[in-house]
């Protein structure tokens, strides 16, 4: 298998598709920042996956991607929290996180642009634009796999998706519930990938106008 990007927005489940992966032997990046976190990685979820997947197919070609679908009554909620609890720090002139998290927050929810980023109305145009993006660009391919994962068999259907042999009835672990938001840097495991790691060019991220 070549790389595989978990496109789904945050919310949907990146982490807990990323943690199930590890016990599977892939190398998983939840969030990559690097071009070096890229090269380690099998698995890269989140930012900037659900956002540059376009360019990422053009980098990475064969590569898998999945998108992952969640009721929007339960992923609006859990977005506002998220939203408001980062929004300082996702400022594209003064917020503390990495740059390529702040431009990819900024361009799918347009939080630098929009008064108020988590109004529901506002939430739900941006999923819905999103979804409906992903599905057109991968129309008529079979390289997309779209699960939500708190249905019976989405595991499976990853599994069998990446050519794994696999046992119905598997499930996803349940993390990042309510408030939480950083299940996956309190998560121990040999197969992570360090989003920020530092390679022969340093942390230098891709350029995808060259």
């Amino acid at each position: 298998m070549n790389k595989l990007f978990i496109i789904g927005l945050p919310r949907t489940g990146t982490t807990s598709i990323s943690v199930a992966l590890l016990d599977y032997g892939f190398t998983v990046a939840h969030t990559a920042y690097t071009k070096r976190a890229f090269e380690l990685a099998d698995v890269i979820s989140d930012s900037p996956c659900f956002c540059d997947y376009q360019q990422l197919d053009t980098l990475f070609p064969d590569s898998k991607f999945v998108y992952l679908e969640r009721e929007l009554s339960l992923w609006v909620p859990s977005m506002q929290m998220l939203i408001n609890k980062m929004a300082a720090s996702l400022d594209l002139k003064t917020g503390v996180f990495n740059p390529v998290l702040k431009r990819t927050f900024n361009e799918t929810f347009k939080l630098s642009t929009t008064a108020t980023p988590d109004n529901e109305q506002h939430l739900i145009e941006c999923y819905q634009q999103h979804k409906q993006a992903v599905h057109s660009y991968f129309k008529g391919r079979n390289d997309l796999l779209s699960i939500d994962i708190s249905k019976e068999n989405s595991l499976s259907e990853l599994l069998t998706f990446i050519g794994l042999n696999n046992n119905k009835g598997l499930k996803f672990p349940h993390l990042n519930v309510g408030k939480k938001v950083a299940c996956w840097k309190e998560y121990k495991h040999p197969n992570k990938v360090n989003s920020n790691a530092a390679g022969i060019e340093q942390r230098k991220f891709f350029s995808y106008a060259s």
